[in-house]
């Protein structure tokens, strides 16, 4: 019995679009992370690009759960000595809050070239307008 591998012309990608108005970062991460894998397809490949495009909106409204909203930090660091800078939670959803959910689903990917080309498929957007359209995603619930 042979497996059958598909052939980058036998994808189809489709457009999802996600509303992430009251749900929670994980569980959202999580399942915005097997979409872009292709794991929810039934001819996945764990080293082929065969995900969909995820568009995500109204990120601005994403909960967590428990105290993280007081007590979660993020860290970035320059690359310089004592370059480390730390942005709480609470200045980060006011500012960027794309940035949190990029940045939870940018940690489930695989960490090499294929890893970085599924994330850059990922469109997210503070509130409920995104350009995308022309492209007709398909609403998930």
């Amino acid at each position: 019995m042979n497996t059958l591998t598909p052939s980058p012309e036998q994808i189809q990608q489709n457009w999802i679009l996600i509303d992430a108005t009251d749900q929670p970062l994980g569980r959202l991460s999580t399942k915005v992370a097997s979409i872009l894998r292709g794991k929810t397809k039934p001819y996945y490949v764990p080293n082929i690009d065969c995900g969909d495009y995820v568009i995500i909106i109204n990120a601005e409204k994403v909960l967590v759960t428990g105290s993280k909203a007081l007590q979660k930090v993020y860290q970035d660091y320059s690359g310089f000595p004592s370059g480390l800078r730390k942005t709480s939670y609470a200045r980060m959803i006011e500012n960027k809050p794309e940035d949190i959910i990029r940045r939870a689903v940018k940690g489930m990917m695989p960490k090499n070239i294929l890893g970085r080309q599924m994330v850059s498929k990922l469109k997210i957007y503070a509130g409920a307008e995104h350009p995308h359209e022309a492209q007709k995603p398909i609403s998930l619930s």
